[in-house]
This record gives C-alpha cells, sequence and structure tokens, in this order.
C-alpha cells in the first residue's frame, strides 16, 4: 500500500492538471470502491474548481470550491493516471492522445483544458468520497490522526511524549496512525536503521537523544524517498505513469540475508515478524 512518500509524489503529479482549473465533467463508472460512492458523486463534482490539492497522512484531498472536499486513498492497487497533461512551462497545450479506457478505470475526471484524470484499481481497495471541507478533521477515515512527519507539530518532544511508558514495541508505534500521520513498514524499517535503533525494543525505553535521532531519521527518510518519486515494489507507479525509486536506495528492507551497508558491519539484514508484518534490521547496529 503506497506509503506517504508516494502519496506525495502522486500529489505533486496531480496539481498541474487539477490545482485551479474546473472539472467538465466527473464521470463514475461503478457505485463503489472500497465502500460505495456517494450517490450524487458525479454531479457534485463535475463543474466544481479545484482550489488546492493536499495530502493528509495516505489520503489525497482536493479541496473544491462549493465547500466540498474529494477524499481519495489509493488502496493496495490504485493508481491516479493523468492523461493529455502538457509541459508545466506550456499551459493549455497538450502533446499526446488520451488512451483507451481500461476494464479498471473506475473513476474518470475531465478536466479544464483537456487533461484527465482516471483512478484505476485492479483490486478495488481504494477509496472516494465527498466531505464538507470544514468537517474533513471529523471525517470516519481522517478522525484522530497523529501530526504529519514534516511538519512543525512532529518533532522529538512530541514524539518523545506519545511513547513515554509504552511497552508497545518502537516499530508497532511508529505504524500507529494516531501517532503519526503517513508512516507505513517501508519507511519505518528504514528510520529504525537510520537511527540505529531494534524494532522491537519497547517504545518507552528508547532515551530522549535516540529520539532526536529517531525524528531526525523519518523525517530524512521520508524526504529522500519523495525525493526518489516513492518505492515501487508492486502497483504503484507516479501520476505520469513511472516507476518510484527509492526501492534502490533501501539499505534494510527486503534485504533479509544481505550485508549490512553499514561501513565496517560484517553482519547480515535479519528478518522478523511483527504483529503480522515483516521487520529487517541489522542486529550489530539496531540495539
Amino acid at each position: 500500500m503506497p506509503e506517504l512518500p508516494e502519496v506525495e509524489t502522486v500529489r505533486c503529479g496531480l496539481v498541474p492538471a487539477m490545482e485551479g482549473l474546473r472539472i467538465t465533467r466527473a464521470e463514475i463508472r461503478r457505485p463503489d470502491l472500497r465502500w460505495p460512492f456517494p450517490p450524487d458523486m458525479g454531479a457534485r463534482l463535475t463543474g466544481a474548481r479545484v482550489m488546492q490539492l493536499r495530502r493528509r497522512s495516505k489520503y489525497l484531498l482536493a479541496d473544491l470550491d462549493r465547500g466540498d472536499s474529494l477524499i481519495i486513498h489509493l488502496g493496495m492497487s490504485g493508481r491516479m493516471v493523468i492523461s493529455g497533461l502538457a509541459a508545466v512551462h506550456v499551459p493549455g497545450q497538450f502533446h499526446f492522445d488520451h488512451p483507451a479506457a481500461e476494464k479498471h478505470d473506475h473513476v474518470v475526471l475531465h478536466m479544464e483544458g483537456g487533461a484527465r484524470i482516471t483512478f484505476n484499481d485492479p483490486r478495488r481497495f481504494g477509496a472516494m468520497d465527498l466531505c464538507a471541507t470544514d468537517a474533513l478533521e471529523g471525517h470516519r477515515l481522517l478522525a484522530g490522526i497523529g501530526p504529519e512527519p514534516l511538519g512543525n507539530d512532529f518533532h522529538a518532544g512530541y514524539l518523545a511524549a506519545r511513547l513515554h511508558g509504552r511497552t508497545t514495541p518502537v516499530k508497532a508505534a511508529l505504524l500507529d496512525q494516531r501517532i503519526v500521520a503517513g508512516l507505513g513498514n517501508i519507511y519505518v524499517c528504514e528510520a529504525l536503521f537510520r537511527a540505529g535503533i531494534h524494532p522491537a525494543r519497547a517504545s518507552g525505553r528508547i532515551g530522549r537523544a535516540r529520539i532526536e535521532a529517531l525524528t531526525d531519521a523519518i523525517r530524512d527518510t521520508l524526504r529522500a524517498a519523495i525525493e526518489a518519486g516513492g518505492s515501487s515494489l508492486r502497483d504503484y507507479r507516479q501520476a505520469n505513469g513511472e516507476l518510484g525509486y527509492f526501492q534502490h536506495s533501501f539499505r534494510v528492507y527486503g534485504r533479509a540475508g544481505g550485508p549490512c551497508v553499514t561501513p565496517g558491519c560484517a553482519d547480515t539484514v535479519r528478518r522478523i515478524v511483527q504483529s503480522g508484518r515483516s521487520s529487517f534490521y541489522c542486529p550489530s547496529c539496531q540495539r
């Protein structure tokens, strides 16, 4: 499932085709994905202008001029595909035709100027919903989500307070969206390696200096992944159809049995299962 870097990369790719532009026609090709669409979703989207395209945790939020926001979750296999988008520096000019509709193209947004945004989702674990913009924080998909790890509200003091006294393994704590938004299995494994913290260590037994190192490692890992366009392991693609490249920079994730990348370390990367998910780590570098 796409994590914060993948969703942020998709958001950035969609901005030139959506932000500030009107949805001339919303084509809804089925009644649901993971959950039913609002019955009037097509009519509520058609003619609306996208004032801002944002991200909250792993969700895309398109704020509309009618006071609603379109909530988009990519799920396991969902993709937002742009066609007909001109180069950013040549507004209004389009240099290739729209492809023929595919079997799993479930929602198509025809945008002002000629671009087309298609939500393709073979497994249908994605989701779309509409909510009043001023009520988004209380929406069932967004309520209770913790601070954004790249925002000002996420810092060592905050993380230390949330982890204090917890016996939960730090890996599980960081995957809890109520503590920090948008982190998933890949980037938690990578951040813990950078911070030198074992994924099974009790959350409340991490000292302040190591909490500061972990906070920095989370930020650094996410920024590097966004710069690389995210990680493409299965279904993920950027909005322009290209793969992400951060998987080529993994230090531990998916590298069980391989050598540790730390200079001078002769150990190998290990894999354990925590709460049904694989955790990758170096037993010499992470304590």
